[in-house]
């Protein structure tokens, strides 16, 4: 009789293994391939440029969906999705054109898409504001924009009981900034109170969205789409604007998660209009739903603030990596990377892959990052200004361009689905799922 117990497993089992072995006990793969449209997958995704913000004092729409004419060519925008191998979009309805007063509602593009998206079998992430309200709402300053917000989002979650996925509120600081600080968009407006009140109302405004979502889809995932930013000060002594800046931007997500204000953040709210009742309610409780931190990166969210008060871009100083990880320490929320791209077409190859290799890393240091995002599928218009003027200037950052030729970046991105596009959602997650099928997936990305 052998000594050797290989002899006898071999004698008893043949060679012992069955496939997968070699992906440590996993039903034979490594992750490669495209994406199934499986719940643990991990979400691939590209997003319709959408937003629609006033500028001229109310005088001018800035809607994104005409001006990249996705009005003209939704049905081949929709396809060119699953022509890259995604299952994923973020999908931004136009609230403004949707919502026409208390109640009532015009449904009839949004039935048209919605209809194609789900025969398409694309997982929307549907994002109801985008920088704009309707007319009749006015702006960012009307308190009663938390309720009328609510009761669209109860309409489109009634209206699309298959939708699982959210952001009911995209970039709830930019939005307040840009409208009520910087004076951009919408009241176009300058001063702290203004911006306090934008970010309360707009942070009120997706939690009673999010309540009306939940309470008709128990199992929503809110994918809160928060762009990353940091101001870097180039001089000896910082300065208290730059200081209180770089608090100001955890802001819209410390009140949405009823997180604690640092103690100089809470004076400036309450001296610029939050009161205490308030900010109790904001403090009560997180929103109901599946959260997910969704963080923005692009390498102008970053600026060095020179010693004479000009900027310049600083993208990677930080860099999506540590910029998040500082969001995540302080949340400890599922992360998604929601909206990156560059403006130098040339770049933008690299910037994607970057961008990737800074998931992966994350992922790797044990944070759960649950998708990344190229934004958006095709070029935009004047974003290089941020919407301020009417210019028409093309800003070669999408996928495709306007003519809907796809750039390099768009064929590095199938790429990079397809080598990746079967990776669990969390590494080793696909054991929670109740399911009969034996483990797919046990990769380390």
């Amino acid at each position: 009789m052998s000594s050797n117990f290989l002899d006898h497993i071999t004698k008893e089992f043949g060679d012992g293994t069955y496939l997968g072995d070699e992906y440590g006990g996993a039903g034979g793969h490594d992750g490669r391939g495209l994406p199934t449209g499986s719940p643990g997958n991990f979400m691939f995704a590209t997003g319709i440029e959408c937003s629609n913000p006033t500028i001229d004092n109310g005088r001018t729409r800035r809607d994104q969906l005409a001006e990249c004419r996705h009005y003209d060519y939704w049905q081949q925008d929709l396809q060119l999705v699953k022509d890259l191998g995604l299952r994923v979009l973020r999908y931004g309805l136009p609230y403004h054109k949707i919502h026409l007063g208390p109640d009532r509602y015009d449904w009839e593009f949004a039935d048209q898409v919605m209809a194609e998206i789900k025969r398409l079998g694309i997982t929307p992430i549907l994002d109801l504001l985008h920088f704009g309200v309707p007319d009749w709402v006015g702006n960012f300053q009307n308190p009663e924009l938390p309720v009328h917000f609510a009761r669209y989002a109860a309409a489109v979650a009634e209206r699309y009981p298959w939708v699982r996925y959210y952001t009911p509120v995209n970039e709830i600081y930019v939005t307040a900034r840009a409208s009520a600080r910087d004076g951009i968009w919408n009241e176009q407006l300058k001063d702290d109170r203004s911006f306090v009140t934008a970010m309360k109302h707009t942070v009120a405004a997706s939690i009673m969205a999010t309540q009306q979502i939940v309470h008709r889809r128990p199992d929503a995932v809110i994918v809160q789409s928060e762009s990353a930013e940091f101001l870097h000060e180039a001089r000896v002594v910082e300065s208290d604007w730059v200081r209180l800046s770089n608090k100001l931007r955890f802001l819209s997500l410390d009140l949405l998660y009823a997180h604690q204000l640092d103690a100089e953040v809470m004076l400036f709210c309450l001296d610029n209009g939050l009161t205490r009742k308030e900010l109790d309610w904001f403090m009560a409780g997180e929103p109901p739903g599946h959260q997910i931190m969704g963080n923005d990166y692009y390498g102008r969210n970053e600026r060095i603030i020179k010693p004479d008060g000009g900027w310049c871009e600083a993208e990677d100083v930080l860099g999506w990596y540590h910029m998040t990880r500082t969001y995540y320490d302080r949340y400890r929320k599922p992360v998604m990377h929601t909206e990156t791209n560059t403006f130098k077409a040339e770049d933008a190859e690299c910037w994607l892959w970057k961008q990737w290799m800074n998931v992966l890393r994350m992922r790797q240091d044990g944070v759960p990052v649950l998708g990344f995002t190229w934004y958006s599928l095709t070029d935009q218009v004047d974003w290089d200004i941020a919407l301020a003027e009417k210019r028409g200037t093309v800003n070669p950052c999408g996928l495709y361009d306007l003519e809907r030729r796809i750039r390099p970046v768009g064929e590095s991105y199938k790429q990079m689905i397809q080598e990746f596009g079967q990776i669990t959602m969390v590494p080793h997650g696909e054991m929670f799922e109740i399911t009969r099928q034996p483990a797919t997936l046990k990769v380390e990305v």
